[in-house]
């Protein structure tokens, strides 16, 4: 695969990505614009969430049925259409369901993941990896001030027609630059739909792979889901936007992960997760000096966040390579097993993290990010790794 290939699928995964990302930032303008409460207006980012969660168990096992490049191309198309249909929306209703299209159609960035590792060589399965997932990054980033900015200049339907234009356009070039593939499967749909979960039985090397990102990524949802209680409490006294503004120390990861991709090509996926377990391991105690608040506070509140974001995403580029090296002629079906994991994973941190917060405070949010990560380590450590993941990487 040509590196201008690997970067325009990089582009698809950052616009893929962003289209979950920006309805976040437009929610206050759609709810003024619809003359709808605040909280009625947070349905259409529930409903996109949910719609992904959808698309990822019911569309994403199609990598491994139909040709790549059709599939992907439809998906943008139908994602496309249903941003058009919520850029004119009428009412409310009408745009929490055009919401839930986008979402269920929006899994283009998992079906090119699958693309990827059927057209890479697996001693590039990481730094291709790693390139995408800074694509990924990147959109989800851009997405909000993408959003916001557009929302607050021209209107809360403005960023909607854009991004329906801009994945439209993403489709057509798409469809004349992605290289045609074969189908590795030829199983009829139902039984596609109930393959990651036998596969999660009997692959034990994806069980290990789903428990580390969805450890992590719960802790890493439950930090950025109280950060905004901790920053905007008594504690620091801050306005919601240095939250914001906090959140962009992530840019780093979008460096990270190509570097994390080549270490995973040269020495193996189970080094770097063990690195990025411990860094998490690190970040927690970081973080745990914001509670104090104060300018060192906020300074360990910023050098922990970024830590925890580049360990998370470089633990997510090891995780994915191991998963690809299982069964190259299952790639959909393992990523569906994978990313369903890891998303109840954050799921679930997100609704741990309040809890604790209101029972332990900042503390014990980080006590339950250390706990998680422990977790992980516990199972990375006793595992008997499977040495399948190549030639070039033992594992």
């Amino acid at each position: 695969m040509t590196r201008r290939l690997v970067l325009l699928l990089a582009l698809a995964c950052a616009v893929a990505v962003g289209n979950l990302y920006f309805p976040q930032a437009v929610g206050p303008l759609v709810a003024a614009g619809l003359h709808v409460p605040p909280d009625a207006a947070a349905l259409v980012v529930t409903a996109t969430q949910l719609g992904y969660t959808a698309g990822i168990v019911l569309l994403v096992p199609l990598g491994d049925r139909l040709p790549h490049r059709p599939l992907l191309v439809t998906l943008l198309t139908l994602t496309g259409l249903a941003l058009l249909t919520a850029g004119c929306a009428p009412t409310l209703p009408v745009l929490v369901a055009a919401s839930a299209a986008v979402g269920l159609t929006t899994v283009a960035a998992q079906i090119v993941g699958t693309l990827a590792a059927t057209l890479t060589p697996a001693d590039r399965q990481g730094a291709v990896i790693g390139t995408l997932l800074s694509g990924s990054t990147g959109g989800m980033l851009l997405a909000r001030t993408f959003g916001a900015t557009l929302g607050e200049w021209l209107g809360w339907r403005t960023p909607y027609l854009a991004a329906a234009a801009l994945t439209l356009l993403l489709a057509a070039v798409l469809a004349r630059t992605v290289p045609a593939t074969t189908a590795p499967s030829r199983a009829p749909y139902p039984a596609l739909l109930a393959e990651p979960l036998r596969l999660l039985r009997t692959e034990p090397e994806l069980r290990r792979s789903c428990i580390h990102q969805a450890s992590v990524f719960g802790g890493f949802s439950a930090v950025w889901t109280c950060l905004a209680l901790l920053l905007t409490g008594p504690a620091y006294g801050l306005d919601a936007r240095v939250v914001g503004a906090l959140a962009l120390v992530g840019a780093a990861t979008m460096l990270c992960t190509p570097y994390a991709g080549r270490l995973v090509d040269r020495h193996g996926p189970d080094p770097v997760s063990l690195a990025c377990l411990l860094g998490v391991l690190a970040a927690a105690a970081v973080l745990a000096a914001g509670r104090h608040g104060g300018p060192l506070g906020l300074t360990a509140l910023t050098l922990g966040t970024l830590l925890l974001d580049v360990a998370m995403q470089c633990g997510t580029v090891a995780g994915q390579a191991r998963v690809n090296a299982l069964r190259p002629d299952a790639c959909g079906r393992l990523r569906s097993a994978y990313m369903t994991c890891a998303y109840l994973g954050g799921s679930a941190g997100s609704w741990l993290g309040v809890q604790v917060w209101s029972r332990a405070g900042w503390w014990g949010v980080c006590a339950l990010l250390a706990l998680l990560a422990t977790l992980a380590l516990t199972r990375h450590l006793t595992a008997v790794p499977h040495r399948r993941f190549g030639a070039s990487g033992p594992r």
